[in-house]
């Protein structure tokens, strides 16, 4: 009966995480592909006009960390007055994260 709980148990941790990565590809999808592209690559019409970094390039991966991604995303980046990204809009610290997690992804 305790091995069915704790399989039980690690079953739904494993669910939960899988869910997490799930909402990271849904919300770039979502949100981030129309400038970043699918690809990650930027090679939209956004984000030629926003010259955004390409995310599979190992360089661009490494010039930033998971804590300053994160922020970018809850807080949005901005040029002076010009706003280059918004804000992420009700989404949770946590599905901000999966984000992360999928957009390092991308890097080869």
């Amino acid at each position: 009966m305790k091995k069915l709980i704790a399989l039980s148990i690690v079953t739904l941790a494993l669910a939960g995480y899988n869910t997490r990565a799930d909402d990271g590809q849904a919300l770039f999808e979502k949100n981030c592909a129309k400038c970043h592209g699918a690809d990650g690559k930027g090679e939209t019409k956004m984000g030629k006009k926003l010259n955004i970094k390409d995310l599979t390039d190992s360089k661009v991966q490494d010039s930033f960390t998971d804590e300053k991604a994160f922020k970018a995303i809850k807080e949005g980046v901005k040029d002076g007055d010009k706003t280059l990204m918004k804000a992420a809009e009700d989404v949770s610290d946590d599905q901000i994260k999966s984000l992360v997690s999928f957009v390092r992804k991308f890097k080869k």
